[in-house]
């Protein structure tokens, strides 16, 4: 079981929704992001309303096909920001998006109870000495610096070698949570916070991911997953950006019936109503 501030993740608990905001203009799904105070504060408001349990705030896009690096100093900024923000007008936990130890030192520092680590803390060795000396849990991310094969195996290893990383830095074993990282395996990369994949498309990959997701329930971690919008959806049905939300829905509501304990969505309202229904309907616990 891991507890995120006071709210419980574990076998007996609900999928829990993670509410995306992103801070950072560069990031592909343009109605996430917000910027201004005002446009935070409603973002942040109307998700709580719409039955979100947790905020996850992006201070820089991770998207692998965007040249989007931007400094640690405007990060930081960035989200030092957003946190404060987000504290003084909401009551759920705080989760940040990032693959650097100084900007979740930050925001820990300003008030954020998770962190959310694209590369598996493979990107930034100090990454995992931070978050074991704030005694906060992590999401780790599958990530590799090296090619792979794009299978389920691989991507299992990936996540094994990001849990030993966290053991071996002192995270305790429920501070840990894993993500098969959606949308971050590529034929071809731009950014330093994906992987590249092959003998395998890297839309196919993302789809037996969410065909198996119950497999990963071999780590006996609590699985977090975004498909949210991803661009997999838009590949295999030749969707636009703003065409992808059935599907999407449909993709996070099998990722529930699998085992998913965190949806990682930029449409709260509408997964949640999607969970709602299908419990009402007798299609999930």
């Amino acid at each position: 079981m891991v507890v995120i501030n006071n709210l419980r993740i574990d076998n007996r608990s609900p999928t829990r929704i993670m509410g995306v905001l992103n801070v950072s203009p560069e990031s592909f799904y343009k109605e996430s992001v917000k910027t201004s105070r005002r446009d935070i504060e409603n973002a942040v408001i109307g998700m709580e309303a719409n039955g979100a349990s947790l905020i996850d705030i992006g201070g820089m896009s991770t998207a692998p096909y965007l040249k989007t690096n931007i400094s640690i100093k405007e990060e930081k900024k960035r989200v030092a920001e957003a946190v404060n923000i987000v504290r003084r007008c909401c009551n759920l936990p705080i989760s940040v998006d990032t693959p650097r130890a100084e900007v979740a030192k930050e925001a820990i520092n300003r008030g954020a109870s998770l962190i959310n680590d694209v590369t598996g803390l493979k990107s930034d060795m100090n990454m995992a000495m931070v978050i074991s000396s704030y005694r906060i849990p992590i999401i780790v991310g599958a990530y590799s610096k090296c090619d792979i094969s794009g299978t389920l195996s691989s991507t299992l290893k990936a996540l094994r070698e990001s849990i030993e990383l966290a053991k071996d830095a002192g995270i305790a074993e429920n501070k840990i949570m894993v993500d098969p990282s959606i949308g971050f395996f590529r034929k071809e990369v731009t950014s330093n916070f994906s992987t590249k994949v092959k003998n395998l498309p890297w839309y196919a990959r993302d789809q037996q991911i969410v065909r198996n997701l119950d497999k990963f329930q071999c780590l006996s971690k609590p699985i977090s997953i975004g498909v949210s919008s991803k661009s997999f959806i838009g590949e295999l049905f030749k969707l636009k950006l703003s065409d992808r939300l059935v599907p999407a829905l449909i993709s996070e509501l099998k990722c529930s019936l699998e085992g998913a304990k965190i949806l990682r969505t930029h449409h709260v309202r509408e997964t949640a109503l999607a969970l709602k229904a299908a419990k009402l309907f007798g299609i999930a616990r």
